[in-house]
């Protein structure tokens, strides 16, 4: 099995797909033993399909899936996951303002807990994009009970044993740690570097991510009531 599995899901990120396959190659080559890149195109509009076919011929480490349309993130993120195949999983947006060199602060942890959680430190996002982000951690931790601030950050890295854990609904992407503990799976956060997106524009609005995930929260602070976990006595 390979030892680490990168998926980052792509929509309409034309202008940053070299430099996203470059920065994960970079990060990696000479740290991991064996690895490889999934990058799911969610439907793009853009020459974002064309680019990622070159990458996947001229690298055989990169795996490229295309969905018919645009299916969300949540569908991107789970087809990645479902179709990789690494005893590790990291996750990461394809917008590069995340840095994937910070997979390597997050798997100092992995040997104890079985999902890391990144915590982005000093976001370069726009004001309003950074108030509502806060107010919804703050409705969603309540609603829901749990205690990760960023929930929303797109560095992860988890275990094999999480991915094939979950099952996921639309939207579901943005509560991935506190599924993995309704799991039975141990989660901690541990924060990372953000950049400032140098090419396109963000492709998921404020509005989307404040009443969409409001409903999302209310939804599994009720699976958290009703979920069964147990264990078998040897």
């Amino acid at each position: 099995m390979i030892c680490l599995s990168v998926v980052a899901p792509v929509y309409n990120e034309e202008g940053n797909i070299y430099d996203l396959y470059l920065s994960i190659t970079d990060a990696l080559k000479g740290r991991i033993e064996s690895y490889e890149i999934i990058l799911v195109n969610d439907g793009s509009r853009d020459q974002s399909a064309v680019l990622l076919d070159e990458i996947a011929r001229i690298d055989e480490a990169v795996k490229v899936i295309h969905f018919e349309r645009n299916y969300g993130q949540t569908a991107a993120i789970w087809a990645g996951m479902k179709n990789s195949t690494g005893e590790l999983i990291a996750l990461m947006d394809a917008d590069l303002q995340t840095d994937p060199k910070d997979i390597f602060r997050l798997m100092p942890f992995i040997e104890k807990i079985d999902f890391v959680n990144g915590k982005r430190r000093d976001r370069k996002d726009a004001i309003l994009k950074k108030i509502s982000s806060r107010i919804g951690y703050g409705i969603r931790n309540f609603i829901t009970g749990d205690s990760i601030y960023d929930t929303d950050c797109p560095m992860k890295l988890f275990k094999r044993e999480v991915a094939d854990s979950l099952h996921l609904y639309k939207g579901m992407h943005r509560f991935l740690p506190i599924m993995a503990k309704m799991n039975g799976f141990s989660v901690i956060e541990v924060s990372v570097t953000h950049q400032e997106r140098k090419h396109g524009v963000s492709n998921y609005g404020v509005l989307n991510r404040a009443f969409v995930g409001l409903m999302d929260a209310i939804l599994i602070g009720w699976l958290k009531k009703r979920v069964i976990l147990y264990r078998i006595k040897k």
